[in-house]
């Protein structure tokens, strides 16, 4: 070895040599201290006073800072930060949002809104105070738990004794790490309700209620836990023909993001807007104008369906209990919470009994001292011990009455009575301050006793001096989802290439079909009867020679396919009508009899079940003698679509021809309404109102005075007051009586509706004038009762036939004075009896369930045979009352 390499060795040898240390353990617990101090530190409220701690803390910091008097939300959030050790803006958000739910915090200046989303002013422009309830339901430190806080420094409480189901009116929602929480706010006086029904041993129901309003769906709420949903709907309503008004919003949502949502579904051609105004103040209005033609109806749905104008809502009740958390529904929450409020009282009336016998102790010691002149005893005394015993000495003949021992405390505080007071002792108030003290003591042991009728009091209490103005706020109704293919605008147009055997969107040199939306399912038929179902795409590839292409309407029983098809290359002919109600999308079903090279000789959609005549041409062929005969499909059974059909002929078919077009073969579409969701439906639903034909409509009256008629469309949207829906008959009279503001006093109009296209008013305008009674009976009765008079005998009660009373008249007249007198309120009886001619619906063909399968036949003259007709009696109107009044 050189010496160069001998010293290189030896520098290796002088360098500090790697160690590896193991921390494998090091990082074992932090995850887990971390994820539980976000989650009871943070994140998740705690079920005795519903507060998180932030929360809490600030509430803490505002007691320590009252005096009646303001104070700039920046000192408070200063303050809060000696309990909070976190940033500042974390703690001005967190009181925001208390300020905003307008329970505990007295706010002033700009504290943002909620209902456009506005943010809050800077926190040093913005004041607050406790509120009154505030004061009185959080604060108690006589019975409040207290801790160190963060620093050591100051104590801050463990929990506030908050004697009301605080979290449930507040809400709470918080994300923490492996859980979440989501509180929905319910009604104040409905909470207080429900603790007074607990408190008396009763069942009682708690459903949400946001500050925004709307309308809400509850079937789902699962009680707030795990797995519940509440569908929550803006209230829209119709302003005028082509204008819509929302003036509540759902939960979750600000006026500016549920624009920016119509806006959106208006690009994406989903609905159609002119313009959107929004006048949101104190109050949300904002006005959709719509295009000229569009049905306000279907626009609403759209809105549901495509925008934030519903959106759903998923409860999780997770609360912090003994510093774990706790999944429980808002049912157990507001027992607890009102069983917590139950032994905060019961708390309060122990301290306060104490202070009082303490107070009652003191006063009889006292009145013994002065009025027995023990403090004479103490005059020859040298010693401070010395005294304190004279005085024990004096006291024990007379403290035999006393509820606990005498001790030097009590001795000590007697020598600190002043001579002045001495002086002034008057034995008479000194005794009336006693007595008093003790119905005091002797009220609050009554309240121990009954300690639950106590706390009932405190409820009702509570609720009288809090609840005005905190009427729910949010409506609770049930409602149907709205389909949206039924509602979306056609926002594409739908071309076909029969020859090749394509459809699409993007086909714009082919055949125009119709216009589609790009949610809309396709339905196709092809030559070799076959049958496809299929979503709208710019280009799809079906089948060559296409011969029907149309937008399919899932459920839909009125459109009826009429077909002819020869089964096989030589093989029979038959001929079969059906519906397609239901199928699985993009799989191919063949309609035919499934044997190779069959072929479609005729076919046709209806979607009103027409019926046409067509003629069949033979083909001249051995002994065939007749060549030409007409069918009509009204004589074939309507069934289902794998049915194998009526055999035609066995013979080769040259053609079919149109003959003549048909009328509809179905029965009339029998409609339903129902109350609860307050839609039609033709599913059995709610009130049957009628049957219906293409041109029959709906007779619509509210208790506002407003009649129109309408199409029967399932999509159709009814007014809160509205009081009258039935079938409408042209010549059937309306009856009504209303009291006009203007000349003040009843008048009777029976009327016919001159234009069935407008919505009209058939009472008085002026502001006081409301309608009494309406009536669509043929010869209907009222009762007046009459109002008694100064001066004069009330009259008897008088009984009207409003049919001989006032002969029909036009819409806009004003009508005939009922009477002149004082009237009390009017009745409504039973009409008179009156027949009217049946109506008869003609053609009333049943449609055979899809499960049938026709049997083979002979030549279809000897097949072809009518179908039955409904009994006369389902469709006959024999009771001609048919009115669904709503209150």
């Amino acid at each position: 070895m050189n010496e160069d390499q001998n010293d290189d060795l030896i520098n290796k040898q002088d360098e500090p040599k790697e160690t590896i240390t193991r921390i494998s353990g090091m990082y074992k617990d932090w995850f887990l201290d971390y994820a539980s101090y976000v989650i009871l530190e943070r994140a998740v409220p705690a079920i005795e006073d519903g507060f998180k701690p932030v929360q809490r803390r600030i509430m803490h910091s505002m007691k320590d800072l009252d005096d009646g008097r303001y104070n700039k939300v920046a000192n408070i959030v200063g303050h809060t930060m000696q309990y909070h050790p976190h940033g500042d803006a974390s703690i001005a958000d967190a009181m925001v949002q208390i300020g905003q739910k307008d329970l505990l915090i007295d706010t002033q200046g700009n504290w943002g809104n909620i209902l456009t989303g506005d943010r809050a002013a800077a926190s040093r422009y913005i004041e607050a105070r406790i509120s009154k309830f505030g004061l009185d339901v959080v604060f108690n430190p006589k019975i409040t738990e207290w801790q160190a806080s963060y620093d050591g420094r100051r104590k801050e409480p463990v929990n506030l004794p908050v004697m009301f189901p605080l979290l449930l009116a507040q809400g709470g929602e918080g994300i923490a790490v492996g859980l979440s929480t989501k509180i929905l706010s319910h009604n104040f006086i409905e909470l207080i309700d429900a603790s007074i029904k607990h408190l008396k041993g009763k069942r009682f129901t708690l459903f949400p209620d946001f500050p925004t309003g709307g309308i809400a769906d509850c079937s789902d709420y699962n009680d707030g836990l795990r797995g519940g949903k509440v569908r929550v709907r803006a209230k829209i309503s119709q302003l005028d023909k082509s204008t819509l008004v929302i003036t509540e919003i759902p939960s979750g949502t600000t006026t500016s993001s549920l624009i920016e949502s119509i806006l959106k579904a208006n690009e994406k051609g989903k609905i159609k807007v002119k313009k959107i105004e929004d006048n949101t103040a104190a109050e949300v209005e904002i006005l959709i104008h719509l295009p000229a033609g569009l049905s306000p109806d279907k626009t609403i749905d759209a809105l549901y369906a495509f925008t934030s104008c519903e959106s759903s809502i998923s409860p999780l009740g997770c609360v912090i209990e003994n510093n774990k958390p706790l999944f429980v529904g808002v049912t157990e929450m507001l027992r607890r919470s009102t069983d917590n409020t139950v032994d905060l009282l019961r708390q309060d009336l122990e301290i306060k009994l104490n202070e009082l016998e303490e107070q009652w102790h003191f006063a009889s010691l006292e009145r013994i001292f002065i009025e027995k002149r023990i403090y004479r005893d103490i005059e020859e005394e040298e010693t401070w011990q010395g005294v304190i015993n004279a005085i024990d000495k004096g006291l024990q003949p007379h403290i035999k009455h006393l509820k606990r021992p005498v001790t030097e405390d009590d001795i000590v505080r007697l020598t600190e009575i002043r001579i002045k007071r001495i002086s002034k002792f008057d034995i008479d108030k000194a005794q009336q301050k006693i007595d008093a003290l003790e119905d005091q003591i002797a009220q609050i042991k009554h309240h121990l006793l009954n300690l639950i009728e106590y706390a009932i009091a405190y409820f009702t209490r509570l609720k009288k001096e809090y609840g005005a103005g905190r009427e729910r706020k949010t409506e609770l109704r049930a409602f149907e989802d709205v389909d949206a293919t039924k509602v979306v605008i056609r926002n594409t147009k739908l071309y076909v290439n029969r020859k090749e055997g394509f459809i699409g969107t993007s086909l714009r040199k082919d055949e125009y079909v119709c216009d589609c939306s790009d949610i809309d399912d396709i339905i196709i038929f092809t030559e070799e009867g076959k049958m496809m179902i299929t979503k709208v795409d710019s280009k799809t590839f079906i089948g060559k020679d296409i011969l029907h292409v149309a937008v399919f309407k899932k459920k839909d029983k009125r459109t009826i396919y009429n077909m002819i098809y020869r089964d096989g290359k030589n093989g029979p002919s038959y001929i079969k009508r059906f519906a397609v109600t239901s199928i699985t999308r993009d799989r191919e079903y063949d309609l035919t009899n499934g044997n190779k090279q069959s072929s479609v000789l005729y076919f046709s959609a209806n979607p009103n079940g027409e019926a046409e005549v067509v003629t069949v041409l033979l083909r001249q062929s051995g002994s065939v003698k007749k060549l030409k005969w007409d069918i009509d499909f009204a004589e074939i059974l309507i069934k289902g679509r794998l049915s194998k059909g009526n055999l035609v002929t066995k013979y080769s078919i040259k053609k079919v021809e149109l003959k003549e077009k048909g009328i509809s073969t179905l029965k009339p579409r029998r409609i339903w309404f129902d109350e609860t969701v307050q839609r039609l439906n033709v599913d059995e639903r709610g009130a049957l109102i009628g049957e219906f034909k293409g041109e029959d409509r709906l007779l619509v009256i509210t208790q506002s005075g407003t009649v129109k008629t309408i199409l029967p469309e399932l999509t159709a949207h009814f007014d809160d007051d509205m009081i009258v829906l039935e079938k409408w008959k042209p010549n059937k009279p309306i009856s009504a009586i209303y009291y006009d503001g203007e000349k003040e006093r009843h008048f009777v109009k029976r009327f016919l509706i001159e234009n069935e296209n407008k919505e009209e008013v058939f009472i008085t305008e002026h502001e006081k004038s409301q309608l009494e009674i309406v009536s669509t009976d043929w010869k209907p009765m009222v009762e007046v009762v009459f109002g008694k008079e100064r001066g004069k005998d009330p009259k008897e009660n008088l009984e009207i036939n409003l049919e001989e009373f006032i002969a029909v008249k036009g819409i806009k007249a004003i009508g005939n004075t009922l009477t002149t007198s004082k009237v009390k309120h009017i009745n409504a009886l039973d009409p008179l009896p009156y027949e009217t001619p049946e109506e008869v619906h003609a053609d009333d063909l049943d449609v055979v369930d899809e499960t049938e399968v026709s049997s083979e036949g002979d030549e279809v003259k000897d097949e072809l045979k009518p179908l039955k007709t409904e009994e006369d009696s389902d469709s006959s109107e024999k009771d001609d009352k048919g009115q669904i009044t709503l209150f």
